[in-house]
């Protein structure tokens, strides 16, 4: 009998977080993973930090003046393994859907922009650290090492995901590719609702064209997902009435056959949940012409070398050199008194 291939309804969620608050915008996360299995997904897929939300203020704000800021975005990050990362993981299981979150991850004094991805029954796959912040980012985020590039196997198929200007580092992309991706879920920013910037009515090509082309280059479901700006970000920005700053709005959001065919979408400005059905078989079609981890690839003359090793920052590692001379030592003068 021929392979069948798995055939799903993906969600991506274009929406604001409750802006620097993380319980809140859990509970928002709740009811938009509800509201979308709701509509028949099986895969649930949030913007870049939804909790607690994206750190605007490093594009309009000196350091010193989002120092406060700061401070609450550190305080309503989320610790994996904590009542905020259980309570994802509850309505995924009352769901029975995969949930892919965006979030601000805190571990010891530092923080990072990580995707945390739920299986149906809301256990913890895995997650994904942005490998580097871009520009002003790294002011608020550390970077993630090379076990930060996993893709996952499901029921639904390979899963994984990049987030933002990452989309830029075909290394990474390639890395997920050579991995058998066959669903990527982008996260964004609506960086395109700052508009102080003259750059940034360009940034929503810019998403398109990435999500687009990393679709056809992996010969993969693009699920690329992107934040808002609401009013309760301009007033704690102080910046209400600043339409030449920042704007309400901001976001490109879309669901990416692997020829690049838009099957929702694209969304922007308005919050709301883009559905479409997925169907895996489709992949096939595109291999056939072109399948880069594949026939198509040339390692003889190019090849990619991924370290997916975790790089803590402490750890033991053998003996300690001065315990080891101490019992050499005292092996040598028992030895002596020995011989006498």
């Amino acid at each position: 009998m021929a392979d069948v291939f798995p055939k799903f309804k993906a969600a991506a969620v274009h929406a604001a977080s409750v802006f620097l608050n993380r319980d809140e915008s859990i509970d928002k996360a709740c009811r938009l993973i509800e509201e979308s299995a709701e509509q028949g997904a099986d895969l649930v897929a949030f913007p870049e930090t939804f909790v607690p939300g994206y750190p605007f203020w490093i594009w309009t704000h000196t350091p010193t003046r989002g120092a406060p800021l700061y401070y609450e975005m550190y305080t309503n990050s989320v610790e994996i393994g904590s009542e905020a990362t259980d309570r994802i993981g509850s309505a995924a299981r009352r769901a029975g859907v995969y949930v892919v979150l965006g979030m601000s991850e805190r571990e010891g004094g530092t923080l990072y922009n990580t995707q945390l991805y739920f299986d149906r029954s809301g256990a913890i796959m895995g997650r994904h650290r942005k490998l580097q912040p871009t520009h002003v980012e790294r002011t608020i985020w550390g970077r993630g090492d090379g076990s930060d590039l996993p893709v996952f196997n499901t029921d639904l198929g390979k899963l994984g995901g990049l987030i933002c200007w990452e989309h830029t580092m075909d290394l990474a992309r390639y890395a997920l590719t050579s991995q058998g991706q066959q669903i990527h879920v982008g996260c964004w920013p609506g960086i395109s609702a700052l508009t102080h910037d003259p750059n940034s009515g360009f940034f929503n090509q810019v998403v398109e064209t990435a999500a687009r082309y990393h679709a056809w280059a992996s010969q993969s479901f693009v699920i690329n997902v992107s934040s808002r700006i609401d009013d309760e970000v301009l007033k704690r920005l102080d910046l209400v009435d600043q339409p030449d700053m920042i704007r309400t709005g901001g976001g490109w959001s879309a669901i990416i056959s692997p020829t690049g065919r838009m099957l929702a979408g694209p969304n922007m400005e308005d919050e709301t949940i883009l559905v479409a059905d997925i169907d895996l078989s489709e992949i096939v079609y595109l291999k056939y012409a072109c399948d880069s981890a594949g026939h198509y690839a040339r390692p003889d003359i190019l090849r990619l070398a991924t370290n997916l090793i975790p790089q803590p920052v402490s750890q033991p590692f053998g003996e300690v050199p001065w315990r080891r001379d101490d019992v050499s030592r005292r092996a040598e003068r028992e030895s002596e008194a020995v011989d006498e």
